[in-house]
């Protein structure tokens, strides 16, 4: 969803200021001043933060995957549930009270063993015989994203084999269960974000790294989310911009994973404190370039969008006759 409030507007506005003064009517740059500015983020910020999870050590078409999976495994819960319910309607007996006696016992029974995969165990505290996958639906659809609720009390080992998550079944689960413990306050976080100044942000940074698997590529991707715009979550794709990108000038042909936290900060300290908007409106530009209007690209191509299909053509085909010259 895009943030349409009058304190974002007023950034958009700022922004869009700051890049006039710098560059004026200078064409190469036409696609900062027709960038909006506008940045979507999810319905909700644990969802929002279980998608910076899915980012981490993994090409996007891995993060695409997982995050179908996971609404593919919400809509199997809630059909399950309605099931449940449903089975539970169809056998209360419509008979007077005092001829239903035996009935009865028979709806308890079924009931129960509906309702057995769903609810927590009294005992190991997981719903560790929910093995929904396993059990073929009638039709197949696509879920809303789950909730803290929907995921915390899964068993991890079936999470991380259902949606192939790897190790950030664990990330996930432990994010959820202290959503609902109380432990995690999604929406104190929200408040305090509502003033995006640089002491703000440190707080609540050191506040996000408290949760297990929330690193600083994590944790600024989230507060990204939430409004602040001044740092760069820089990964594999930052290097590769910086070292490739064609629709402006290479900004540095030796960054690497030692120095592209460094070289982000020099490069767009001049568009502070919106530094990650100028970023995102090159990124958007060079994916334009090369995959066409990403307005109008098939959900079905979204996978295309991976460091293997970003390849300078011109430097691969360098490398290629380098290495032929050699053999």
């Amino acid at each position: 969803m895009l943030r349409l409030s009058e304190f974002e507007e007023n950034k958009v506005r700022e922004f869009r200021s700051i890049v006039e003064a710098l560059h004026g009517e200078e064409e190469a740059t036409e696609y900062l001043r027709s960038f909006s500015g506008r940045v979507f983020r999810s319905p909700t910020l644990f969802e929002d933060m279980v998608k910076c999870i899915l980012l981490c050590n993994c090409q996007f078409s891995r993060t695409l995957s997982m995050a179908k999976a996971l609404c593919e495994l919400q809509f199997e819960i809630q059909h399950q549930i309605s099931s449940s319910k449903a089975a539970e309607d169809d056998f209360i007996p419509k008979t007077p009270a005092g001829k239903e006696s035996k009935r009865k016992l028979r709806v308890s029974k079924v009931s129960m063993r509906l309702e057995s995969k769903f609810t927590e165990s009294k005992v190991d505290n997981s719903v560790s015989d929910l093995q929904l996958s396993q059990e073929p639906l009638d039709f197949v659809g696509m879920g809303s994203f789950p909730s803290p609720e929907e995921l915390a009390n899964l068993d991890e080992s079936f999470l991380a084999k259902r949606c192939n998550l790897g190790y950030r079944a664990s990330r996930i689960l432990k994010l959820a269960q202290g959503v609902v413990q109380g432990n995690i306050q999604l929406t104190q976080l929200e408040e305090d974000c509502k003033e995006t100044s640089l002491s703000s942000y440190d707080k609540l940074s050191q506040r996000l790294r408290q949760i297990d698997g929330f690193g600083p590529f994590t944790c600024a991707n989230v507060l990204m989310c939430m409004g602040f715009y001044h740092v760069i979550p820089a990964d594999s794709e930052t290097i590769r911009h910086l070292k490739q990108s064609e629709q402006v000038q290479v900004h540095s042909k030796s960054c690497t994973v030692q120095t592209v936290g460094r070289d982000v900060e020099l490069i767009y300290a001049k568009y502070a404190p919106f530094q990650f908007l100028a970023y995102w409106a090159e990124m958007w530009h060079f994916y334009g370039q090369r995959f066409g209007k990403l307005s109008e690209l098939p959900v079905s191509d979204y996978k295309l969008i991976t460091a293997s299909n970003m390849k300078n053509k011109k430097i691969a085909t360098r490398k290629r006759s380098k290495t032929s010259d050699e053999e």
